[in-house]
């Protein structure tokens, strides 16, 4: 199995079990097809379909309609990410199981941690953001 690593040459010279340290804050922020909402590719593994994701949300935005094909963990840093089930506020944390379908909103804005263990299915397939697969169901 290949060695997952970021796209960084500093990070690709590594050998293969040595630690991936990022600096986070020197990672460009990604667009996603959703309008006030970006991301950071903190780690990703495509063979796998492992990701985990710093997302920034500005208040209002929202992420369309998909279903977690896999477990989603989601820490929220700042702000809070609210669905059909509930609000997950600062400081707090929500995981889904496999086939649970919502849309999200962050109705003041969001910093969040995302930890993905296969990519989401989105049912529009033009909605789906950088680091996921464009298909549909």
């Amino acid at each position: 199995m290949a060695v997952p690593k970021p796209q960084l040459k500093a990070v690709q010279a590594l050998a293969p079990l040595a630690s991936r340290y990022l600096e986070v804050a020197a990672l460009p922020w990604q667009p996603t097809p959703f309008p006030g909402i970006e991301l950071k590719m903190l780690f990703e593994d495509k063979e796998r379909g492992l990701m985990t994701q710093l997302v920034r949300m500005a208040p209002g935005s929202s992420i369309t309609f998909h279903e977690h094909i896999d477990i989603e963990q989601t820490y929220v840093l700042e702000g809070s990410l609210k669905d059909e089930e509930g609000e997950c506020t600062q400081g707090n944390f929500v995981w889904r199981p496999a086939g649970n379908r919502h849309t999200a909103t962050a109705p003041h804005g969001a910093l969040l941690i995302g930890i993905f263990q296969k990519p989401n299915i989105f049912f529009d397939v033009k909605d789906a953001p950088a680091g996921f697969p464009r298909t549909q169901k």
